[in-house]
């Protein structure tokens, strides 16, 4: 289905734009960047925790960690200097994580109960996993491209042919 070259790739990627999407908000005040803008997690802060927490939590099922979430719209910070600071460190996760893969270890099965709704058992593969993780990111990020827009704030180039050739990730360079 998809490669460790691609997972590589996507974690620099997702790092990358997790880089350019956090120093445009930082050109924002703090209420602006928790005002309700009618975004599904409201905000530019709420989205950008929102996908923190789903990074913890697809990352918990695929390591078998623990994690602390309880409800995919929980506010794990309120400061945006420690979100800002969390959010590396899940990149650094995702990258330690990515660096360890193997193509046997892509094509095993993970296991796993939603938060909420229909929590029946969910056994998949985890490269489909991975997709999600790196595709949900991507969703997310370009509604906070639009609401940054919105407040008159460049996000910056994300397409990925423009991912500059020398961008590392520290747990394995390019």
């Amino acid at each position: 289905m998809i490669t460790t070259a691609y997972c590589k790739h996507f974690a620099r990627y997702n790092r990358w734009q997790n880089e350019s999407i956090y120093a445009a908000a930082a050109k924002l005040p703090d209420g602006t960047r928790k005002r309700n803008m009618g975004a599904y997690f409201k905000s530019i802060h709420g989205t950008l925790n929102h996908l923190l927490v789903a990074d913890w939590l697809w990352l918990s099922r695929m390591t078998g960690e623990p994690n602390a979430v309880i409800s995919l719209d929980q506010e794990l910070y309120t400061n945006f200097d420690e979100l800002a600071r969390a959010r590396v460190t899940a990149d650094d996760r995702i990258d330690r994580f990515v660096a360890s893969l193997t193509p046997v270890r892509l094509a095993e099965f993970i296991a796993y109960r939603r938060l909420s709704g229909n929590r029946a058992e969910i056994v998949q593969p985890l490269s489909l996993a991975l997709m999600q993780l790196f595709n949900h990111q991507t969703h997310h990020r370009g509604q906070v491209s639009t609401l940054l827009m919105q407040c008159g704030i460049d996000p910056g180039v994300t397409d990925l042919p423009a991912m500059p050739a020398d961008f590392a990730s520290p747990a394995f360079g390019q």
